[in-house]
């Protein structure tokens, strides 16, 4: 019999005028009598620290590594609870002082370190709202997110000084005070005072504050952060979160971690590399800040991420799916590498692990021996201590989830959420492998359902419910921050709606399968859900990521591919062609090749005629921030990639045109 682990709590809803179908509404089992929300003695995550700084004060929490006299990282160097405490009120207090109120907005700048969550609980303790500015988006960005949030102070890393420097002619008339996470150059202090604006190092600011400040009363219905959304379109969006939805959310993981797994405490360290500009890493910090937990940051390189992990041994451990990939290779390769004998013994005690997980074994009892005897090298990958992985952003690979789940001794769950849903509002739970492959079930804050998308074939209402994912409960977000406009345009009714699509599975748990704003008409008039095909074709193993391209006035599809640099120069030395990357993505053979591939993959998994490809780029250079082609989350950015590649994509019209159909 299968389990399933939501209630359905109101019933469908069927056509009606211009509104299309819905289907039930769910929960989760552990919201069955009702939705968590915070309890009348909160009202700011400020609490959280406090709470946490009474009970451990001598505890480490935040780390990073010093860099010896020989360039080298050294070993991690750690403030306490208190210490931290103290360094948050002098300049929340310090803040005060220059004029800065409760309510103000205060920007944050920069790459994960001490200073930037001092920076954080400095405004929580003086009901200040702060804002992150993206470390990858840009002066430009910047300069906009400054100006629309009315930014009154900024605390800005040392080598992002020039950066929020130069825009400064354009937003001083907000813009008063530039803090330095660190040290800044009398130079630097010159050229800010010309345009009115005060620029301190950290000692400096911190030195105006005092630890006996006054701290004002704080609401749950404070605005706690006003988040910008990169976006694929546009410009960013200002999401409202409140004290309310953030405290709300770091419960609800609370909860689900307690009754699911194994509650974290002052023992566990978390490694924090996600962008703290991003409300999943945010979120996480304040989840292990409230549990007393410590909290060891990156270098801010990713050739050294897995030389931080070793050195920190962490406990914790949230990445996106890119990051898992590539932990996955690396092990797969070490694995292959070690002789047949080795790789038949893996195989074999893999198949036993994964066959009594299946069965309903938990990770721990699952196989202890072989744990130890087989899957521990694994393990030492990610530090040797890691129990609890947590994944988002981006769909896991089923592949790369069920082989962490099974070798790396550790439960993995992966999660979906956005930052109108204060992070994660679907989680999958541990040890439940039916839900592999899926985003689980909603939150213990959340409800939610499906509405049927016609346009797209989705119905909410049919055996197997696709539709859009809608939601409501109390860790939603209060609107866009001046844009009302865009607000009414995803809140209707209540429900926020995401913009994703889902696939309800029998369990309870979600597949998301598609994106409704990603679709367009070719000019005989069929729809392409792009992103649909998109995570088709990267089930090839020859690409490492694609972009898919097509309009209302062409009738097929081309693409740009970044290939797999290894399998492209396997195949280059097989077949006599120069083995050089760069040479063999501009060669006709390679680029006729991994289209015959990509389409045979597309066949294989069912993709209609005009959904395969007609020709394709081959890029020697991933898709990355730099060029303004992906998000911070690596999500696609079309209207950028297509100006960049505008060129290319003619030639491949016209080579497609010229092409035998």
């Amino acid at each position: 019999m299968s389990v399933t682990y939501t209630v359905k709590v109101e019933d469908s809803r069927p056509e009606s005028g211009k509104k299309p179908s819905a289907g039930p509404v769910y929960r989760c089992i552990y919201a069955k009598y009702g939705l968590l929300d915070l309890p009348d003695r909160m009202h700011s995550p400020w609490e959280f620290f406090s709470e946490s700084v009474k009970r451990n004060p001598n505890n480490r929490m935040l780390g990073r590594r010093q860099t010896t006299d020989s360039k080298q990282a050294g070993p991690y160097v750690w403030i306490t609870y208190q210490e931290a405490y103290d360094a948050a009120l002098r300049i929340g207090s310090a803040m005060r002082n220059q004029g800065v109120n409760p309510g103000d907005r205060c920007g944050i700048y920069g790459s994960n370190c001490p200073e930037w969550i001092i920076a954080m609980e400095a405004c929580n303790c003086q009901a200040v709202t702060y804002v992150p500015l993206y470390d990858t988006l840009g002066a430009n960005a910047v300069e906009f997110i400054v100006n629309h949030a009315e930014v009154a102070i900024a605390f800005v890393q040392e080598n992002k000084l020039p950066a929020i420097l130069s825009c400064l002619p354009a937003c001083c008339s907000y813009l008063k005070t530039i803090v330095s996470f660190a040290n800044v150059s009398s130079i630097q202090k010159k050229e800010a005072e010309e345009l009115g604006v005060s620029l301190f190092s950290w000692k400096e600011f911190s030195e105006l504050g005092s630890l006996d400040c006054e701290l004002p009363q704080k609401q749950k219905t404070d605005i706690c952060t006003i988040m910008y959304t990169s976006g694929t379109t546009g410009e960013p969006k200002g999401v409202i979160l409140t004290n309310k939805a953030i405290m709300t959310e770091v419960l609800s993981i609370d909860q689900l971690i307690e009754i699911t797994d194994k509650a974290c405490s002052e023992e566990d360290t978390y490694f924090s590399f996600l962008p703290l500009a991003h409300v999943y890493d945010q979120i996480m910090e304040t989840y292990f800040i409230k549990r007393g937990s410590s909290i060891g940051f990156w270098q801010g390189d990713v050739r050294y991420l897995m030389d931080d992990v070793q050195e920190l041994k962490p406990t914790a451990f949230c990445a996106v799916p890119r990051v898992y990939d590539r932990i996955y290779t690396g092990i797969v390769n070490k694995i292959a590498s070690g002789g047949l004998i080795r790789n038949k013994l893996f195989q074999y005690a893999y198949n036993y692990k994964l066959r009594n997980i299946e069965n309903g074994f938990p990770q721990d009892k699952a196989s202890p021996l072989l744990d130890k005897l087989v899957f521990d090298k694994v393990r030492q990958a990610l530090g040797g201590k890691v129990r609890l992985m947590l994944s988002g952003a981006a769909p896991l690979p089923r592949h790369v989830e069920e082989f962490l789940r099974v070798s790396c001794c550790s439960n993995l769950s992966q999660g979906y959420g956005l930052t109108e849903s204060c992070g994660g509002c679907f989680t999958s739970l541990a040890n439940v492998m039916s839900m592999i492959g899926t985003v689980g079930v909603p939150i213990t804050t959340i409800e939610a359902r499906l509405e049927s998308v016609p346009e797209m074939g989705y119905d909410a209402l049919s055996s197997v419910p696709r539709g859009e994912i809608c939601l409501r409960g109390n860790t939603l977000f209060s609107g866009y921050y001046k844009r009302q406009d865009l607000t009414d345009e995803v809140v209707i009714d209540g429900w926020f709606h995401t913009g994703d699509i889902g696939e309800l599975q029998s369990d309870g748990s979600m597949k998301i399968i598609d994106r409704k704003k990603n679709i367009f008409k070719l000019s005989q008039g069929e729809y392409v859900a792009v992103e649909n095909i998109e995570n088709t074709y990267s089930r090839c193993p020859l690409i490492a990521s694609i972009w898919v391209y097509g309009n209302s006035f062409e009738s097929f599809l081309v693409a740009v591919v970044v290939p797999e640099r290894k399998a492209l120069e396997d195949w280059g030395k097989e077949n006599g062609e120069a083995t050089d990357f760069k040479s063999l993505c501009e060669n006709p053979k390679a680029r006729k090749y991994i289209l015959n591939e990509l389409n045979s993959t597309g066949q294989t998994h069912h993709l209609r005629g005009f959904e395969l490809l007609k020709a394709v780029y081959l890029e020697p250079n991933p898709f990355d921030m730099e060029r303004d082609l992906v998000t911070p989350t690596f999500k696609l950015k079309r209207p950028q990639l297509l100006k960049y590649y505008k060129d290319r994509i003619d030639e491949l019209y016209s080579e497609g045109k010229g092409a035998k159909v």
